[in-house]
């Protein structure tokens, strides 16, 4: 019953702020998961924040590495990360216990998990060609590319995941079949010049078979994803809308479709703005401005809701359309002016009416008779895909919330005083400070098992690259304290646009911003 209701009539993109989420230290990159009840923030300190979207509460912190970047909710109960350390971990949403890692030579540039098959995941390494990995066999295959010399490619799973679009500087795209990573189609963008424009980024709609692109020409452009399989290989496929902003030639960080696959957002590299086209006409419907003088990290649409959330100087901000409130009354209501004489008759208030003779019973009378079915449950349609009869039965809704206690001698519940406790581990600092303590797995349950690390190795890709946000190669104490901007510099980094605000240091204890402070 809920479904149809949030059908809007008419427009179905956000118009206002609808609030902020604050994750207490700053958060870098959001992902919904597939029915659009859970959020998973990344954060900067090594935590992974998961919300409840509906309440707009934390359900559960998961303490996973440095700077996690790119979460993706895979078909079931299990998230995908990765980190500027170079590690893809895979944790278990329920417990947050790390099921397994991998170690790449390289900083992961993107991470997206297989639409279909929570076994796949496709990352894309630094200075190298995609990899499609398999959790369960911990197997990994080199995806073919274009131009050997040019290995800053992009890739992305195509909306049911049988096929995999990879994209590379000299914009050549290469459509490869993911069982059998055989080439498929492949064409070039190219601007009215027939000059190459290098592709920073490849989106897929949940519904429909339409697909963008992302150009350093600061282009969006829109293909049909059956055009491109129909061209097969050298085609010429011409994009079906072409956006951007002709006026101030704005470059997009994020872009992304609408969970209905009707709109596109994209956000600007400059400011903290948003720009929503129509996608059947192309038209600019709504431009939804942040706080002035922050830059934008990361968009994500809900895939059920006209809702984005945007993440910029740490926190993310939630848009939505504007709520109308409207007056509870019955529809026969009708308000009087002055009172009115009102004769109340003799049987008006009674339980069964004896003078009333006993005519068939009709409407809602009839349907009081019927038994209903309490037991069948029907898929709602919102949550398929457009190829989908049946709702994915794995699928995580929500999380359930414990009470944390700062205190043990406080509880009244809990262990005696005179407990023996463990100190708190750094990573337990990093979760909720250091006032927090964990029982030993004698009395708190089953000892965690530790995860264990796969090693991937790929040939020709450098070790000793580093991650574009913390901007300086180099694995020396030196070079780290010298990592970012110069010193004395006073302008704003371009692979960290928020350092010139200050960390809210005050929100910390003094071991974490230790921690944040070496990580600069």
């Amino acid at each position: 019953f809920v479904i149809p209701l949030l059908e809007s009539f008419g427009q179905n993109y956000p118009e206002e702020a609808d609030g902020t989420l604050d994750c207490i230290s700053m958060a870098l990159t959001c992902t919904f998961n597939r029915w659009g009840t859970l959020l998973a923030v990344g954060c900067n300190d090594g935590r992974i924040v998961i919300w409840d979207f509906l309440t707009r509460g934390i359900a559960k912190i998961i303490s996973a590495h440095i700077h996690p970047r790119h979460p993706s909710f895979t078909y079931g109960h299990k998230l995908v990360s990765a980190s500027t350390d170079n590690i893809v971990s895979q944790w278990d949403v329920l417990t947050g216990d790390c099921d397994q890692r991998f170690r790449f030579p390289s900083p992961i540039l993107k991470l997206q998990c297989h639409p279909r098959d929570m076994d796949k995941v496709l990352v894309c390494p630094m200075k190298s060609a995609p990899v499609l990995l398999t959790l369960s066999d911990s197997k990994h295959v080199v995806l073919p590319v274009d131009d050997d010399s040019d290995l800053n490619v992009v890739a992305a799973f195509d909306r049911r995941g049988e096929y995999i679009y990879t994209g590379n500087a000299k914009g050549k795209i290469l459509v490869l079949n993911t069982n059998t990573q055989e080439l498929v189609a492949s064409f070039r963008v190219t601007t009215g010049t027939s000059n190459t424009t290098a592709i920073k980024s490849i989106e897929f709609a949940r519904k429909g078979s339409c697909f963008l692109i992302n150009t350093a020409d600061r282009i969006i452009r829109v293909y049909d994803g059956r055009e491109i399989l129909t061209c097969g290989r050298d085609g010429e496929p011409e994009p079906m809308q072409k956006l951007q902003d002709l006026v101030n030639r704005t470059p997009w960080k994020r872009c992304c479709f609408s969970g209905d696959g009707e709109y596109i957002v994209a956000g600007s590299a400059r400011q903290h703005a948003l720009y929503i086209w129509e996608k059947s006409i192309g038209n600019l419907v709504k431009i939804l401005h942040g706080t002035r003088g922050e830059l934008l990290l990361d968009v994500a649409w809900h895939p059920v809701r006209p809702i984005i959330a945007s993440i910029s100087s740490g926190v993310v901000s939630i848009w939505a359309q504007n709520q109308v409130d409207h007056d509870a009354f019955a529809p026969d209501f009708k308000e009087l002016d002055e009172n009115v004489e009102y004769e109340e008759r003799e049987s008006e208030f009674d339980i069964e009416d004896e003078d009333k003779s006993e005519p068939e019973q009709t409407g809602a009378d009839a349907a009081e008779d019927e038994e209903v079915d309490v037991t069948t449950v029907d898929p709602i349609v919102a949550f398929c895909s457009s190829d989908e009869e049946l709702e994915d039965y794995k699928a995580l809704l929500y999380l359930p919330i414990a009470p944390e206690v700062e205190d043990p001698e406080e509880n009244p519940f809990g262990p005696p005083p005179d407990a023996s406790v463990q100190t708190t581990a750094p990573e337990d600092a990093l979760a909720g400070g250091d006032k927090k303590q964990r029982q030993p797995s004698s009395e708190g349950g089953p000892a965690k098992k530790k995860a264990r690390t796969t090693t991937i190795e790929l040939q020709g890709v450098p070790s000793d690259e580093v991650h574009p946000l913390l901007g300086v190669k180099g694995d020396g104490k030196s070079k780290k304290k010298t990592a970012g901007r110069p010193k004395g510099s006073k302008g704003k980094d371009k692979d960290f646009p928020f350092r010139p605000k200050p960390y809210r240091a005050r929100q910390f204890t003094p071991g974490i911003k230790c921690i944040l402070s070496d990580l600069l």
